[in-house]
């Protein structure tokens, strides 16, 4: 069986000529032979500002760049026809495709209501402010552009719990919308500040039953219509976990099937938390590894950091069937809110202990493979120019991955700046098994156990960074190298 291989095929400042759902398309094949195995797409329905959006200011689900709304027919990544037919081009290839869904709020209403609300302590979500008072809010979205096509369900307040905007005052806070649904916000996961309910814009409330069936009867639509193969869902530890539970489930009966489904549930303090959501959701979800990439991004910054400790306290080093590891993110990427880019230099020693390994799903990202330049503000409001440049040792690991990464792993993580594993190989996969090592300091080297089965057998770096060739002993051990600040990695030499 061949192993699963994710990519995030899209970045926050994605600004190529070619638009995103047309250059899907023209990679599918390419996507193919390099191993990946499925495709996570940005949000394809129209957001706030829909020509500029990255798609997490969301405003209909219904349009996939379809309709006149926010300024644009097209969403920053082209239109309905162009994401159906980018989804078509990865089946043919054999590629799933995950759609992006941003169940947490709304952005953008159409028109003003007139709500009551109560102030709530920014630090702490269960604390109340003030008493009751009326502000006007943009909670009534009526989508005139779309003229009921698809839906007819009108969103209002009732169908929230808070806002941060009251246009008649023009004032920014936390506002808890009164109404029938309950006293302040709903039980999420997350307690960070009291209760991380409220994050921003329209706060969903899915105490209303209302929204609950809208958004199960949008899953059913977004399938039928687009023939996704999975999802990933945004922002988790701010919903209601109920709800999650009941609209996977809902899809899964409905289609007899196991959609894959991996959560966003940030989290770079405790696996703990992480677990906790596994359990209250009976782990339908694969989850990010999170806790994972923030070790990459310490071991990337702190030159005394012990690699033998890489993954303590990480998801896939307590729950490896439910990981999927990550180097970086959107989020995570220069600029953004919960920056953390891994530097340059540790990114390929990264992607092998996600690629490389028996343990969990790894998920590309889009600039290791294709690069990226964009030019943006900084937090002090200066000009920036950023350039991330393609890694090409990620797609060599990757078709390495495919072929070739199966079978027993041993490993040799005894060093605190030198580490390394091997794997054995399988009967299925044809000259599959490898050795990995890697060095945050001086040039490297190990001995490591790959196997008796290929003594004698000569192995070479398929990286290119060492030029000799390793000659396995008849116990099937071998001393394996790597340059300084570098990760080689030791195939069977073939032909």
């Amino acid at each position: 069986m061949q192993n699963q291989t994710l990519i995030q095929f899209f970045h926050w400042y994605y600004n190529e000529e070619q638009n995103l759902w047309t250059k899907v398309a023209a990679e599918a094949g390419h996507l193919k032979e390099i191993g990946i195995t499925a495709l996570w797409l940005p949000p394809a329905y129209k957001s706030n500002n829909a020509t500029y959006d990255v798609g997490y200011s969301v405003y209909d689900l219904f349009d996939l760049g379809e309709f006149d709304q926010k300024g644009s027919v097209n969403t920053k990544y082209g239109s309905k026809d162009e994401y159906i037919k980018a989804i078509e081009a990865l089946h043919e290839h054999g590629i799933g495709a995950l759609a992006d869904v941003v169940f947490n709020h709304k952005a953008g209403g159409d028109e003003l209501e007139k709500i009551a609300v109560k102030t709530v302590n920014p630090d702490n979500r269960n604390e109340f402010t003030s008493d009751v008072f009326e502000i006007e809010a943009w909670t009534k979205f009526t989508f005139p552009g779309r003229q009921g096509k698809y839906s007819e369900f009108i969103w209002n307040h009732e169908c929230f719990s808070g806002v941060d905007w009251a246009e008649d005052t023009k004032q920014t806070a936390i506002y808890s919308i009164q109404n029938h649904l309950g006293e302040g916000f709903e039980e999420v996961p997350s307690t960070e500040f009291g209760n991380y309910d409220y994050l921003m814009y329209n706060d969903i409330d899915f105490r209303n039953r209302a929204v609950v069936e809208e958004l199960k009867y949008w899953g059913e639509w977004i399938v039928e219509t687009t023939k996704v193969d999975g999802f990933r869902l945004d922002a988790v530890k701010h919903i209601n976990p109920d709800f999650i539970v009941e609209w996977i489930d809902h899809l899964n009966q409905k289609y007899n099937r196991e959609f894959f489904i991996v959560a966003e549930d940030w989290n770079v303090v405790d696996v703990a938390g992480q677990l906790n959501y596994i359990e209250i959701t009976g782990g339908r979800t694969q989850i990010f590894d999170s806790l994972l990439h923030h070790n990459f991004f310490l071991a990337s910054k702190e030159e005394d950091f012990d690699m033998r400790t890489i993954f303590d306290g990480t998801l896939v080093q307590v729950k490896p069937d439910l990981a999927v590891t990550f180097v970086d993110n959107h989020d995570s990427q220069p600029l953004q809110a919960l920056e953390s880019y891994v530097d340059f230099w540790f990114r390929p020693l990264a992607y092998a202990m996600i690629l490389l390994r028996l343990q969990g799903i790894p998920c590309l990202f889009f600039p290791d493979l294709y690069g990226g330049i964009y030019d943006d503000k900084d937090r002090e409001g200066d000009e920036v120019h950023v350039e991330l440049v393609a890694i090409p040792a990620v797609e060599t690991m990757s078709k390495i991955r495919t072929a070739l990464a199966y079978g027993e792993q041993r490993d040799y993580f005894d060093h605190g700046v030198c580490v390394g594993w091997t794997r054995a190989g399988d009967e299925e996969h044809a000259n599959s098994g490898l050795a990995v090592l890697l060095s945050t300091g001086e040039e490297g080297f190990k001995a490591m156990e790959i196997g008796k089965h290929f003594a004698g057998k000569t192995f070479i770096d398929a990286l290119g960074y060492r030029e000799q060739a390793v000659i396995i002993d008849e116990n099937g051990w071998a001393e394996f190298h790597c340059n300084a600040g570098s990760v080689s990695v030791w195939v069977l030499k073939v032909g």
